[in-house]
């Protein structure tokens, strides 16, 4: 019997949350086309007969002193840290930088067993990607598709190799430990991501205020905040008649009924939280591991 603790790290975008999603089996990532959609390390479990792997979704790394970028950056080391095995996912599409560079040499730094993720195989690119990977050695090097399941069986079939003897840390139908509160914040704020203008995703996050189960378990009642940093975003957040707001609560309550198999009513309101991104007793809330 085999577990190992994997840490997936790349830049933003590289196709990591999907990644975990497609080897667990469920939603356990929030999807979205925006750079840094994940926020904090996102834990999913996926077992198969004598193997358990417990993944670590980081935040995507880039280049910034920002007081935010920072604490995404602790998630991602705490990760590197923990883990047993790294996953480096590269989007095989688009051409490595300065950030890729960063990313890749903390994997040589690490000294952990890793696989390199060449990911988006399913897409054409015309990236050269040996010169940049041969500073990693002789560590494993995958064309795989998050998205449509290319090279996911390889993949399984090499992190066993690396994977040490030990004893499974979750039963085998567990595919994420996310606490309920999380796990509906993360459903809303992806909704919100995916229908507002660029600037906004990152000036929000969202306040779960009460969650009841009422008529006997039967519904589960959710009274949330949208939280941005400006009074100006409340109007674009809310749209025209609310008309915004209605789409993202709709949406949320229907992806929240299928996480939670029965019926969801979510009230959902917008707040302004003033450079909340600066603030330390917020960003202590919503990264609670960094005060560790």
């Amino acid at each position: 019997m085999k577990a190992a603790l994997v840490a997936i790290i790349g830049r933003p975008s590289a196709g990591k949350s999907t990644l975990v999603n497609s080897l667990c089996g469920h939603k356990v990532s929030i999807v979205s086309p925006t750079p840094q959609t994940t926020r904090r390390c996102v834990r999913g479990i996926a077992t198969r007969s004598d193997l358990q792997l417990v993944f670590l979704d980081t935040p995507g790394l880039y280049l910034s002193q920002s007081t935010l970028n920072l604490y995404l950056r602790s998630e991602a080391a705490r990760a590197l840290n923990d883990a047993d095995v790294l996953f480096y996912v590269l989007d095989r599409t688009r051409p490595p930088g300065e950030e890729e560079k960063q990313v890749r040499d903390l994997v040589l730094k690490s000294g952990k067993p890793s696989i390199v993720i060449l990911n988006k195989g399913d897409l054409p690119s015309q990236v050269d990607w040996d010169n940049f990977l041969d500073a990693l050695g002789r560590v494993p090097r995958l064309l795989v598709s998050a998205l449509t399941g290319q090279g996911l069986e390889e993949l399984w079939e090499t992190v066993a190799k690396l994977a040490p003897e030990a004893p499974f840390w979750y039963p085998p139908e567990y595919y994420t430990d996310q606490d309920p509160e999380f796990r509906i914040a993360e459903i809303i704020r992806e909704q919100a991501i995916l229908r507002l203008r660029e600037e906004i995703p990152h000036s929000l996050y969202v306040q779960i205020s009460d969650l009841e189960n009422r008529q006997n378990g039967e519904l589960l009642w959710i009274r949330a905040f949208i939280m941005v940093e400006r009074e100006s975003q409340v109007g674009i957040v809310v749209g025209r008649a609310g008309a915004q707001i209605k789409e993202i609560r709709m949406a949320s309550q229907s992806e929240l009924e299928q996480v939670f198999e029965r019926k969801v009513y979510l009230d959902l309101r917008v707040r302004v939280s003033q450079n909340w991104k600066t603030d330390a007793r917020i960003l202590s809330r919503l990264f609670p591991e960094s005060r560790d």
